[in-house]
């Protein structure tokens, strides 16, 4: 009985050093592993032009790792962080772009890294189908906005003279734009909803926080209609003359919010 119990142990023992093993056996193996780095490269970029964004940043990631300590490892992480822009992983591209401004201060690539950061901020303001819905970038949350600003505007200061600083410029207009149309935005839903006070103090910021864009019309025109409602005569007619003095030719009540400048339809 005893030789039977032994026997039956061991042939369990077995079976489980044979499971163990073919486990093992079908561990996927990495078939990048003989290849050299400049083959990587070479494969990474292959997939770019293919579209394969995700299969590009993983092989960058492999690249960055395999020739860790020079140029070419550099250059995998900023083509990594353009790889996972195009595949709209928004978060990571903003962690590797930090990560390659923070370890390499001193690259001839920190402007394009700059206005990449920038960039992925713009795009994801803009959203993939806000030209489906309409939803100008005025009506969104502005965080991606302000830190798409702030990126622009490093590039510009720093390096004024990058390929990439007149587009970027251009950029920066049009969130500067948006972001008083944003506070615009929120005056006027406080005014439709009879909270004067409210309007008042998100007009007076798109006014004080971004003089002369377009957005200060109609923030001006919330002025004048709230302080009205509001029985505020002296403030009402400061209001007033100075949109009259800045719009002559439209000094009255808000007008209806105008199409933003990239609906082309």
């Amino acid at each position: 009985m005893l030789n039977i119990r032994l026997s039956v142990l061991a042939l369990t023992l077995f079976g489980f050093a044979v499971t163990l093993l073919s486990g093992c056996s079908s561990t996927p193996t990495d078939p990048t592993a003989a290849w050299t780095p400049e083959k990587i490269y070479r494969e990474a970029r292959d997939e770019v032009s293919a579209g394969a964004w995700d299969r590009a940043a993983m092989l960058f990631e492999k690249l960055e790792g395999r020739a860790a300590g020079t140029p070419l490892a550099q250059q995998a992480q900023i083509e990594k962080a353009y790889a996972q822009y195009r595949a709209t992983e928004k978060v990571q591209a903003i962690a590797t772009l930090d990560r390659f401004l923070k370890l390499h201060p001193a690259s001839p690539a920190i402007d394009y890294a700059l206005y990449l950061r920038g960039l992925v901020n713009f795009n994801d303001n803009l959203g993939l189908f806000s030209f489906i819905t309409k939803q100008d970038l005025s009506e969104r949350d502005q965080k991606a906005a302000k830190d798409s600003f702030e990126s622009f505007k490093e590039l510009v200061t720093r390096f004024p003279d990058s390929r990439y600083a007149s587009d970027a410029r251009q950029r920066m207009t049009y969130i500067v734009n948006s972001l008083a149309s944003y506070e615009v935005h929120v005056a006027r839903f406080y005014l439709s909803k009879g909270a004067y006070v409210a309007a008042i103090n998100r007009a007076q910021l798109a006014i004080t926080d971004y003089p002369g864009v377009p957005a200060s019309k109609e923030a001006l025109q919330i002025l004048v209609r709230s302080y009205d409602a509001l029985g505020m005569n002296e403030l009402k007619a400061d209001s007033q003359r100075v949109l009259e003095k800045n719009y002559p030719e439209s000094a009255r009540a808000p007008s209806k919010k105008s199409s933003a400048w990239w609906k082309f339809w």
